[in-house]
C-alpha cells in the first residue's frame, strides 16, 4: 500500500506519517513547508525505504499531477491547511486559499487520477480528509457531545473555510464518485505541536517565566486527543472506511482550558524545579477573550469505537506529563523557533 499525505511534514501530518511508515506503508509527503512545518519530526523515517517527499503546494495542479503519476498512491490524506484560529482572524484570505482552493485543486486532480485506474484500483482507492470538530461550532455546557451527524455552524474564519472543504469533498463525492472520507477530530496535542497551540505555548512560556495567557476566565472546554491516537484512527480509516461516510474522532476527555494550563504548571514545576519561582500557576494572566471563540468542543467517541474498531488509547493526564517531558528534552528545537519568528506580543498569543 502506499499513501500520498499532504502537509505531512506538519504536526499531525508528520505523527500520521510516523504511523504510516511504521506499518511498512508505502508514503509520499507532500508539504509547501510553510513556517509551521516540523521537518525534524521526520528524521526518523526520511532515510526508510518507501518515503518520499515531495515539496509542493496543493494548490498547485501541475505539482500535484505529477505527484500523483511519478508515485501512484492508492489513496490520499489531505491534512495540509493553514489552522491557527488567531491567525485566521488577523488574515483570513491565506486559509480561504490553501484550506478551500488548495482542497479544490486537490480533488479535481485526485478525481482525475482515480478516473484513470483500473477497476480494482479504482473500487480500492479512498480519498480522506482530515477535518476540525470546530465545523460544528460550539457547545453549551451541558450539551451532550458532537457526532458525525451535527450541523456545521462554523464561528471563526479557520472553521468556515474547513468546513467549505467538507462540503467540497461530500460534493466530489456524490457527483463524481470519488471514493471520499472525511473525518473530523477533537484538539490534538502532542509532540513536535508548533510552539504557538495551548498545550506546547504554555509548556514553553513556564519553563522561561513569561506570561501564561489564558482567555477569559479559562472557562472554555476543548476535547483533547493526543496525536498518536488520531494518527491511529486514521490508519483504521484506511483500512475500514466507508465511501460517503464522515467519522467523528475524539478522546472523551473534555477539559477547561484553566484546567489545562493549572496541570501543566504542576508539571513543569515537578519536572524542572526552579528554586526562584514559586509556582508557574502564579504566571498564568487572563486576557480579552478572542472574537468568535466558541465556548466547548467535544466529540462522543462510541461511533468511531463501533464503526472503525479504534478508541483512544492515551490518558490525559499521561499524555500532558509525556509532552511536558518532551518539550523539556527538545528544548532547542521550540527556542530555535521562538527566536526566529516571534517577539514578545506574538508570544502571547496561542489557541486557548
Amino acid at each position: 500500500m502506499k499513501v500520498l499525505v499532504t502537509g505531512g511534514a506538519g504536526f499531525i501530518g508528520s505523527a500520521v506519517v510516523r504511523d504510516l511508515v511504521g506499518r511498512q506503508v508505502g508514503v509520499v509527503n507532500l508539504d509547501k513547508l510553510t513556517y509551521a512545518a516540523v521537518p525534524g519530526a521526520l528524521a526518523a523515517v526520511e532515510d526508510r525505504p518507501g518515503y518520499a517527499f515531495v515539496r509542493a503546494d496543493i494548490a498547485d495542479r501541475a505539482a500535484v499531477d505529477a505527484a500523483l503519476a511519478a508515485h501512484r498512491p492508492d489513496a490520499i490524506l489531505h491534512l495540509a491547511a493553514e489552522t491557527h484560529v488567531d491567525r485566521s482572524i488577523d488574515g483570513p484570505a491565506d486559509f480561504v486559499a490553501t484550506n478551500v482552493v488548495g482542497t479544490a485543486v486537490l480533488l479535481d486532480a485526485a478525481l482525475a487520477y482515480w478516473q484513470g485506474l483500473a477497476a480494482p484500483a479504482q473500487a480500492a482507492f479512498r480519498f480522506v480528509l482530515v477535518s476540525t470538530d470546530e465545523v460544528y461550532g460550539a457547545l453549551g455546557p451541558e450539551d451532550p457531545p458532537f457526532t458525525a451527524a451535527s450541523p456545521h455552524r462554523p464561528n471563526s474564519p479557520y472553521a468556515a473555510t474547513k468546513a467549505a472543504a467538507d462540503h467540497l469533498v461530500r460534493a466530489w463525492g456524490q457527483t463524481y464518485g470519488l471514493p471520499a472520507i472525511t473525518v473530523h477530530a477533537t484538539n490534538n496535542y502532542g509532540p513536535w505541536q508548533f510552539p504557538e497551540k495551548l498545550i506546547p505555548l504554555t509548556i514553553a512560556n513556564a519553563l522561561e517565566g513569561r506570561p501564561l495567557p489564558v482567555y477569559g476566565r479559562g472557562a472554555n472546554r476543548r476535547d483533547w486527543l493526543h496525536v498518536t491516537d488520531h494518527a491511529r484512527a486514521l490508519w483504521q480509516v484506511l483500512q475500514v472506511g466507508v465511501p460517503g461516510v464522515v467519522y467523528a474522532v475524539g478522546s472523551g476527555q473534555d477539559v477547561a482550558n484553566l484546567a489545562v494550563v493549572e496541570r501543566l504548571c504542576a508539571l513543569v514545576d515537578r519536572l524542572a524545579p526552579d528554586p526562584a519561582v514559586a509556582g508557574r500557576a502564579d504566571l498564568i494572566t487572563f486576557v480579552d477573550d478572542r472574537p468568535g471563540h466558541d465556548f466547548r468542543y467535544a466529540v462522543d467517541p462510541a461511533d468511531a469505537a463501533a464503526a472503525l474498531g479504534w478508541r483512544p488509547m492515551v490518558d490525559l493526564e499521561a499524555g500532558l506529563e509525556d509532552t511536558v517531558a518532551w518539550y523539556l528534552a527538545n528544548a532547542d528545537w521550540w527556542r530555535a523557533i521562538r527566536r526566529a519568528r516571534y517577539d514578545g506580543r506574538r508570544l502571547g498569543r496561542g489557541r486557548l
